[in-house]
């Protein structure tokens, strides 16, 4: 058990890390879109275009990479949505039941399932360098690979928190999580 809780650890530091970087790219999303209204407004005063189609994929570029990246984190900070009406007034042992089997049955086989069905579509897009359709569009290939890294993040995050619940079913006294968190 001390092996796999110094998995959990490790995962969950990793987790944190990748949580920490992708806070790094709100303001530079925020600072994107407030450039690509204003570059719009102040481009039709002056006559020419100050804002493109990069900057407007960009956004959304990084918004998703927020969301897909983010969602780990969030997992590992217990900040997802989840049902509490089932969830909230149960006991740690319950708790750990509902994550473990919601993580080994649920979010681990459909991460993978994710996986499974996207590969073959990134790999092409990677093949044929899978450009935006809009003029001065980005390229599409490196943000559909960020679908197998969220899906990798939240499967490696789901068997962390397989690892902490298993702990807390084979402790007797679950009521704290296994190492502090």
């Amino acid at each position: 058990m001390r092996k796999l809780l110094q998995l959990s650890r490790w995962i969950d530091r990793a987790n944190d890390r990748v949580g920490y970087l992708v806070t790094l790219l709100v303001p530079l999303m925020l600072l994107l879109g407030v450039w690509n209204v204003v570059g719009r407004y102040v481009g039709r005063l002056v006559g020419q275009n100050l804002s493109s189609n990069a900057f407007i994929e960009g956004q959304w570029y990084i918004f998703s990479l927020i969301f897909l990246l983010g969602a780990a984190y969030t997992l590992r900070h217990n900040d997802h949505v989840r049902v509490d009406v089932l969830y909230s007034n149960r006991s740690p042992r319950q708790k750990a039941i509902v994550n473990l089997l919601g993580s080994l049955l649920f979010l681990i086989p459909f991460c993978l399932m994710v996986m499974g069905a996207s590969w073959s579509s990134i790999m092409a897009s990677w093949a044929r360098g899978e450009i935006s359709p809009d003029p001065g569009g980005l390229p599409r290939y490196p943000i559909k690979s960020a679908i197998l890294i969220c899906c990798t993040l939240l499967s490696l995050q789901g068997l962390s928190e397989a690892i902490k619940s298993w702990a807390i079913l084979n402790r007797p006294n679950a009521e704290e999580p296994p190492h502090g968190d």
